[in-house]
């Protein structure tokens, strides 16, 4: 390649100076060529160049999923179902060649790549070494670990000193426990998820592996001590981790900054008041101070994730600006994780409405952010929360949302919880601000379903301001993403539907009448299935009110039989249908009766409006009277039902 380079060069450079000859330029130099200098590339370097000029395509379903229409799941159960499945496929794939590893001595590659090798199962009986231990340590594997070390001290071998503290240090991250793999990022995703609701609690193995390992340790080194501290101030063993605190500090035992750090995120756990809490904040940080370290990001962020859950907010805001202010001066620029904090204190009493939210998007905007601290991911959807239910800014929302998708800040949204409450803010904040024909055209139809799911309560306040502005064009394809997203057994959610349908008689279409008949009967079938009931999750009943507006959509769009089936649901089951319909149900089926001479359908409705007490049903009796000329016969089954037609026909005139 340098050869071929180098003649390609001294060609450009005989082309050139003939160039210059044949145009009559005496030129006494060659033309001198700069070669730049050669940029490191990594191996997908050439993929992010290429995907950077294809933008999101919010229609299209997620990588993981089969790139089909029928397959790609549309609910959040559904996606989560997908996924976790997937993975547990290559979780069984992992366990037949961990247990079969036999069966696995071909050569997939050359050289040969670790992760296709089965990995070792150690037992009690098997042969160890250090060099075991240290690849252990190395991977994270901790109950292989702990197994290897106890076989190895039981063997008399020798481990040193290093060996014993990383392993320490991964038991006390660990908490004696394995993590999952980097490889089951699925499980990860959602497992991260519901730890986010988790209450604190204490959850540090007492007594276990770490405590006994730490106890057993010859010489306690200083590393040891910070280990176990910052073991048990990570899992709230506060107790514990302050007596060990406390007893290096009378063993004049040096710690490093991050055992302070992790003593100050806890001390809203070991204090009950505000004072006292500040007071032992001040206390650890006169500490580091006397012992020479160096705060850092973490420092800051242990402080002020301290104060957004210290009260009163009003000494937590001024010891808030106050610590930012002072680690300014020490060059320790804040994180995304620290403004979460910072938002969460300004924004968690009912006081004058703080405009700090500006202020932060001022300085993190229209920049690429990594993950600098473990609580940056909170950042975003702190952010849209406060712009949701304190603010109100629309214009707010949209500068955030434009931050999270700037570069590959979107890394930063968190797990799949986080991702799906910062949605749900956006697009409440959105649904109640933007007139609904922008927020249904530039909002929902880019982000539902393949981006985020509405929740029921989003869906309601979606279906809200649909009824309030009168654009009932969207019912029909909200009722079908209630189906998909199986929300559909919600009675609220179907009230509010049907509600919307026979609510905007004056801005009905013959195309939207037909839509709305098919909607309501839709919604009926759904009920009366006992198939379909008994396996959904439908709780709500079918009540009087319900079925009447579903007559109301089917009469409307001359849906006689449909109609009539609905009809005689009410009538066979009044004693067991909680509720009436309202009158104008029945008065437009009886019109559609008339319509269709259909008097022994019109006389059933007309008794059993009589039943229910209305007294429009004379009114009824009379129309169907005059407009079908009843025989005998019907005219005798009317009478009885209301009494002489004549009569009332005289009475409904005077």
């Amino acid at each position: 390649m340098m050869n071929i380079s180098k003649v390609a060069l001294r060609t450009r450079v005989s082309r050139v100076q003939l160039t210059s000859k044949l145009a009559g330029f005496a030129t006494t130099t060659d033309e001198k060529i700069e070669i730049p200098k050669r940029i490191p590339r990594g191996p997908t370097d050439i993929l992010r160049a290429l995907e950077s000029t294809v933008g999101r395509d919010p229609t299209a379903g997620h990588y993981k999923y089969h790139d089909d229409p029928y397959l790609i799941p549309l609910s959040n159960s559904g996606k989560r179902i997908f996924a976790l499945s997937q993975e547990a496929g290559r979780k069984a794939a992992h366990w037949i060649r961990r247990e079969h590893a036999d069966l696995f001595q071909h050569k997939e590659a050359d050289p040969m790549i670790e992760a296709f090798v089965p990995p070792m199962v150690y037992s009690e009986n098997s042969e160890v070494a250090v060099s075991d231990l240290q690849k252990l340590i190395k991977t994270a594997q901790v109950s292989d670990a702990v197994m290897v070390y106890k076989l190895l001290k039981e063997k008399g071998a020798e481990v040193t000193p290093e060996l014993e503290q990383g392993l320490l240090e991964l038991v006390c991250y660990q908490n004696c426990e394995d993590g999952l793999s980097d490889e089951f990022i699925e499980e990860k995703w959602f497992k991260q998820s519901n730890k986010g609701k988790e209450k604190l609690r204490k959850t540090w193995k007492d007594g276990d592996f770490a405590e006994q390992l730490f106890m057993d340790l010859p010489n306690k080194t200083p590393e040891a001590y910070c280990a176990i501290i910052q073991g048990m101030a990570k899992y709230y063993q506060v107790d514990r981790a302050m007596q060990l605190f406390e007893e290096s500090q009378q063993n004049k035992i040096p710690l490093n900054t991050n055992t302070y750090n992790s003593l100050i995120s806890v001390v809203n756990i070991m204090k009950e008041s505000f004072d006292l809490r500040w007071s032992l904040v001040v206390q650890f940080l006169n500490q580091m101070k006397d012992a020479k370290l160096k705060p850092n990001l973490g420092t800051l962020n242990s402080i002020l994730g301290s104060l957004s859950t210290m009260g009163p907010p009003v000494g937590a805001k001024k010891f808030a600006l106050m610590t930012l202010s002072q680690f300014k001066e020490l060059g320790i620029e804040p994180s995304l994780g620290s403004w979460s904090f910072v938002l969460n204190t300004f924004y968690r009493d009912r006081g004058p409405v703080s405009t700090i939210l500006h202020d932060i998007l001022n300085l993190v905007e229209n920049k690429e952010h990594q993950i600098r601290d473990l609580k940056d991911i909170n950042f975003f959807v702190t952010a849209m929360e406060v712009c949701r239910y304190s603010l109100n800014d629309v214009s707010l929302g949209k500068r955030i949302d434009r931050l999270l998708h700037h570069g590959e800040n979107y890394n930063l949204i968190g797990d799949s919880y986080k991702e799906s409450v910062y949605y749900r803010h956006y697009f409440a904040l959105l649904c109640a601000n933007l007139p609904i024909e922008e927020f249904m055209n530039d909002v929902y139809y880019k982000l539902v379903p393949h981006i985020y799911v509405p929740e029921p309560a989003i869906m309601a306040e979606v279906l809200n301001q649909v009824d309030v502005n009168g654009a009932i064009e969207y019912l029909p394809k909200l009722w079908s993403d209630l189906v998909i997203f199986d929300h559909s057994h919600r009675e609220n959610l179907i009230e509010m539907v049907l509600n919307a349908m026979t609510n905007n008689e004056e801005l009905l279409t013959p195309d939207l009448n037909e839509k709305f008949a098919n909607v309501g009967w839709d919604i009926y079938s759904r009920f009366d299935d006992p198939e379909n009931y008994k396996n959904s999750k439908m709780k709500a009943a079918l009540t009087g009110d319900l079925l009447g507006k579903v007559l109301l959509l089917l009469a409307r769009n001359k849906e006689f039989e449909k109609a009539c089936t609905v009809m005689e649901k009410l009538d066979k089951n009044q004693q067991s249908i909680a509720g009436v319909p309202k009158v104008e149900a029945l008065d437009k089926f009886v019109d559609l009766c008339i319509e269709e001479k259909a008097p022994s359908r019109a006389i059933a409705c007309i008794q059993y409006c009589v039943d229910c007490g209305f007294e429009e049903a004379n009114a009824m009796a009379v129309r169907l009277h005059k407009k079908l000329n009843l025989d005998e016969v019907f005219l005798d089954r009317l009478t009885k039902i209301v009494g002489d037609i004549s009569l009332v026909s005289a009475k409904g005139s005077v």
